[in-house]
C-alpha cells in the first residue's frame, strides 16, 4: 500500500505507506522517503535521522539497496533497548528532487522491515503501532554553509490485526530469498591522515536487497612477495565505522582485502596491494631477521666447537705404542746418519795415505 507523496514548501521526511494494515505474525516494508521544494530549487545534501517504534512492533532488517544515498557517516542502526533507528547519510551535489519520468518512488533513503508479533505476553494491547521521527533529526541543504533545512517529518501509524491470516505474508525474505547477485565491483582507497596512519575508504552498492556488511582482512606478504592463504593470524574482521578502516599494518606489508556482503549472504572482495615504494620494515620483520641473525651466529658457534672438539679426541685417541715407534724410527735414521759419516771420514784418511805414498 503506498501513500501519495505530499506536496512541500520544504523538505520533508516521511513514512510510506502512512497508515497500513497487518495481520499478527506478518512483515511489512517501509521507506523512509525524502522531498525537497523542486520550486525553491532547493538540495539536500545530508539527514540525521532518529526514528522511534511503539513496543508492538519489531523492526526486523533495514535496506539501503534502492537508497539516493551513497555515503553513510551512520548506517541506519537498530537499538532494541532504547526502540530506535538512527543514521547519518548523504549525496554529493545534494538530492533536488525527481528527475522528469520519476514517479517519485525513487526518493528512497532506506527501507525499515517490521513485524507484527505472532502473540504478546503483557505489553501493550494497542491495535496501533506508531513508527515516527524525533525532533532530533534534521536535513541540511547542499549549500557553501551547510545549513539546516526547514523540515517537516511525518511518521506512520500501523494498524495491527488481532489475528493471523490464512499464510504468513514476509515480502522481504521472498526478496531475500531470490537475491542471487552480489554487491557490484568497488575499490578500495588508501589515504594517511595528518598524523601519518594509513586508512582505507572504501563504499560500493547492492541493488538487490542491499550492503549488510564489510569486512577487512590485512595479509601478510611473504619474504618472497607471494601471498600467505588462509593466514590463522589474518582473520575477516569487521570494520568499527562504516566505509572506513584504519590499518593495523601500519608498515604497509600486507595485501588488503575487503569484502562486501549483501542481506542475502553474496559478497564481493576488492583487493589493494600497496605500492613497494610505501612500504617499511616493520617491527614483525625486525624482529624476524635478529632472530635470523642470531641464529646463525649462534649455529656458527656450535659448529666451531663441534670442530675443536673433534680434533682433541682425536689427539687423545693416539696411542704411547704409535709415539715409541716414532721415536725409534727417528733414532735409527740418526744412526745410520752417524754411520754414514764414519764411513765417509775412514774413506777420506784413506785416500790421504795414497796421496802420500805416490809423492
Amino acid at each position: 500500500m503506498m501513500s501519495v507523496p505530499f506536496a512541500v514548501d520544504a523538505a520533508s521526511l516521511y513514512i510510506d505507506p502512512a497508515r497500513p494494515e497487518i495481520n499478527r505474525g506478518d512483515s511489512l516494508t517501509l521507506s523512509v522517503r525524502l522531498d525537497v521544494d523542486e520550486a525553491a530549487g532547493e538540495c539536500v545534501n545530508a539527514v540525521d535521522g532518529v526514528i522511534t517504534y511503539s513496543e508492538n512492533i519489531q523492526p526486523v532488517d533495514i535496506s539501503i539497496g534502492d537508497s539516493i544515498f551513497s555515503l553513510w557517516v551512520e548506517s541506519p542502526t537498530i537499538d532494541r533497548t532504547a526502540r530506535t533507528i538512527t543514521f547519518a547519510g548523504g549525496i554529493p551535489n545534494g538530492y533536488c528532487g525527481r528527475v522528469d519520468g520519476d514517479p517519485r518512488l525513487t526518493n528512497v533513503i532506506a527501507e525499515i522491515i517490521v513485524r507484527s508479533p505472532g502473540f504478546m505476553v503483557g505489553g501493550s494491547g494497542e491495535s496501533v503501532a506508531v513508527v515516527d521521527f524525533t525532533d532530533q533529526t534534521a536535513a541540511y541543504l547542499n549549500s557553501v554553509d551547510g545549513r539546516q533545512a526547514t523540515l517537516d517529518t511525518y511518521g506512520s501509524e500501523i494498524t495491527l490485526n488481532p489475528r493471523p491470516g490464512a499464510q504468513l505474508q514476509n515480502d522481504w525474505q521472498n526478496e531475500v530469498d531470490a537475491d542471487t547477485v552480489p554487491p557490484e565491483e568497488f575499490s578500495i582507497f588508501l589515504e594517511q591522515n595528518p598524523s601519518g596512519r594509513y586508512y582505507i575508504t572504501f563504499n560500493t552498492t547492492d541493488k538487490q536487497t542491499g550492503i549488510d556488511h564489510y569486512e577487512v582482512m590485512e595479509e601478510p606478504l611473504t619474504q618472497l612477495g607471494t601471498f600467505q592463504w588462509g593466514r590463522a593470524d589474518a582473520p575477516w574482521i569487521k570494520p568499527e565505522h562504516p566505509n572506513v578502516h584504519v590499518l593495523d599494518d601500519q608498515s604497509l606489508n600486507s595485501i588488503i582485502r575487503v569484502k562486501a556482503v549483501d542481506k542475502a549472504g553474496n559478497t564481493y572482495i576488492a583487493n589493494l596491494i600497496p605500492d613497494e615504494s610505501l612500504r617499511t620494515v616493520s617491527r614483525a620483520q625486525l624482529v624476524m631477521y635478529s632472530f635470523g641473525a642470531g641464529l646463525l651466529v649462534m649455529l656458527l658457534l656450535i659448529g666451531f666447537t663441534i670442530w675443536r672438539w673433534y680434533r682433541m679426541r682425536r689427539r687423545r685417541r693416539t696411542s704411547p705404542g704409535d709415539d715409541q715407534e716414532r721415536e725409534l724410527d727417528r733414532s735409527d735414521d740418526v744412526s745410520d746418519d752417524g754411520e754414514y759419516e764414519l764411513e765417509d771420514e775412514a774413506e777420506d784418511e784413506a785416500d790421504d795415505e795414497d796421496d802420500a805414498y805416490e809423492k
